[in-house]
């Protein structure tokens, strides 16, 4: 096992580029740090340990078969992105998914801003059972480090598919999705009251604007969650939750 002193080695530099979104893209590379990622079957591409790390968990790394390597403490400081450690950065091949292949209900996330909501609804979908999630464009990469932390493994489980806003009402069309978005309209509906077809395309939006009119306007249906008490609204990853969970008791029940 190699071990990394100098912040010029070509392969630590090749790391760090991967905290960027333009480099995570052109490698097709993603970090996830975290103990608990070498407990997952998929296989990565590097293991990397911090210098001292304990021996438990390079013997919980052996049924990998990939690089490993060993970082400096110094040099580990610089590819972490947690103050306090477990001292495991995994990085991993990001997924070349196709849309085509999608058959399932699916979700749709438009233009979601904040890496900590998009990992946990990446996190719920998973635990509701639902494997396909459609992003638009313009939204905060998945790979994102803070997105992989609170997908909490889920973002391995899951198939992402980005693709633009402006061609996302056609493609769920040409599928035979009913388009089932949520928003504060006057003619939205509480969610307990919507309708399923075969195949469903649940729409959440971004945190301060919604869902974009654009995509509104071609909905088949709208739905809101009844607010009881004082708050102003949920926020999108706890109402996503919500109505996934939902579905997916109607799913299990009819």
């Amino acid at each position: 096992m190699d071990i990394i002193t100098s912040r010029e080695n070509e392969l630590f530099k090749s790391l760090k580029k991967l905290k960027t979104k333009k480099y995570r893209e052109i490698e097709k590379l993603f970090l996830a740090e975290g103990r608990k990622f070498l407990e997952f079957e998929e296989n990565p591409k590097i293991i990397i340990f911090k210098e001292g790390i304990s021996k438990e968990n390079i013997v919980l790394s052996t049924k990998h078969q990939c690089k490993k390597i060993i970082l400096s403490e110094k040099l580990f400081k610089e590819l972490s992105s947690q103050e306090n450690s477990q001292g495991v950065i995994i990085c991993y091949n990001s997924k070349d998914n196709k849309l085509d292949e999608i058959d399932n209900n699916v979700i749709v996330l438009n233009k979601i801003a904040d890496p900590g909501n998009l990992g946990t609804i990446i996190r719920v979908a998973d635990a509701a059972g639902f494997k396909d999630i459609i992003l638009t464009k313009g939204g905060v990469d998945c790979y994102n480090e803070k997105t992989v932390r609170s997908s909490m493994g889920s973002i391995l489980g899951v198939n992402i598919y980005y693709v633009e806003e402006s061609e996302i009402i056609q493609i769920l069309r040409d599928k035979g999705y009913k388009i089932i978005a949520t928003a504060l309209e006057k003619d939205s509906i509480p969610y307990t009251k919507m309708k399923l077809r075969e195949k469903n395309a649940f729409v959440f939006g971004n945190e301060g604007e919604g869902v974009s009119q654009n995509i509104l306007s071609k909905s088949d249906e709208k739905l809101i969650i009844p607010i009881y008490g004082s708050a102003e609204s949920l926020n999108v990853a706890m109402a996503a939750g919500i109505i996934l969970y939902d579905v997916r008791n109607r799913l299990e029940n009819k």
